[in-house]
This record gives C-alpha cells, structure tokens and sequence, in this order.
C-alpha cells in the first residue's frame, strides 16, 4: 500500500490540495463451500477497530500475484482448506472516495482440509462453519458486521440462485 497527495479539481471549481488516495493492489474475499453445503468462515482480531470479527477468508493481493492466486493460498493459509478451481464471481470497488482498490469475490467448491493453517504474523484465525440458512441470519442479526463481507455473502448466495 502506498499513501499519495493529490492536488485536485472538484466540479466547481475548487482546489483541494493534499487529498489522499490509498493505492493498493486489492483483496480477495472467498466464498467457500465444503462438500456438506457449509461455509467456512474465520473468526480473528481486526486491530483498527478493536475486536475480533467473523467473516469469509480473504486477504491481500501480494505484487505479481493475480486475484485468483491470491484466493487460493488465502483460503489455504487461513483455514488449512483447498477446493475446486475458483470461480470470480464479481469484483467491487472497495473505497471509491480514498482508494483506487477493488476486491474480488469468488467462489470455491469442493473445499477440504487438506493443509496445516499458516499464518501471518499478525494473525490468529479460528475455523467455524456456517450452513447457508445460519450465516444469512448471521448477516441479520449482526454477528457478520464487516460491509465487504455481508455484500460478498448477498452477491454470492444471488448467483447461486441463479445457477
């Protein structure tokens, strides 16, 4: 990530100087469904605000990695899990006002535990899992809070209506 300073324009005329933008290479957020219908779901400390919070795997683009690759060692690292190629189901901008970084959700089959969890440094993530029916009261009833998340699990849960 990286912070830059922009001098810039609005529509009226007016000069903004020192506007910053985030730029950063995005994330990935995966939907992952075992071969039960679970969902797995990592519960882990997020610092900026203070408290853990439940939500789909997901993490950081690293440079020279692609989305897709991104999605598939984020989903090994946090959870231990593999599955079936990932499908990208939609890219999203994630903060239009401060960041030029989208995320990408996708979607992941036939996940399985088949490798040790290797986390970051910062991290401590507990494996839970969700059938479809529980995790859509966990969007509603606030046990699922993070924005990024509750749109993935709506945009995901949609296109497998669809399917």
């Amino acid at each position: 990530m990286r912070l830059r300073a922009d001098t810039i324009e609005l529509p009226d005329g007016t000069i903004v100087r020192d506007y910053y933008v985030r730029e950063t290479r995005g994330f990935v957020v995966i939907f992952a469904l075992r071969t039960d219908g679970r969902v797995l779901l990592v519960r882990q400390y997020k610092h900026g605000i203070g408290r853990s919070v439940l939500e789909l795997p997901a993490g950081a683009i690293d440079e020279g990695e692609s989305p897709r690759d991104c999605a598939v060692r984020e989903l090994a690292e946090e959870t231990g899990y593999i599955g079936e190629e990932p499908e990208l189901v939609r890219s999203f901008v994630a903060d239009p006002t401060n960041s030029n970084g989208f995320f990408h959700l996708f979607l992941i089959r036939g996940a399985a535990e088949r490798v040790a969890q290797a986390f970051d440094i910062t991290e401590d993530i507990a494996v839970e899992f969700a059938p479809i029916d529980e995790l859509r009261a966990m969007m509603r009833d606030g046990r699922i809070v993070v924005g990024s998340q509750v749109a993935s699990i709506y945009t995901v849960l949609d296109h497998l209506k669809k399917l």
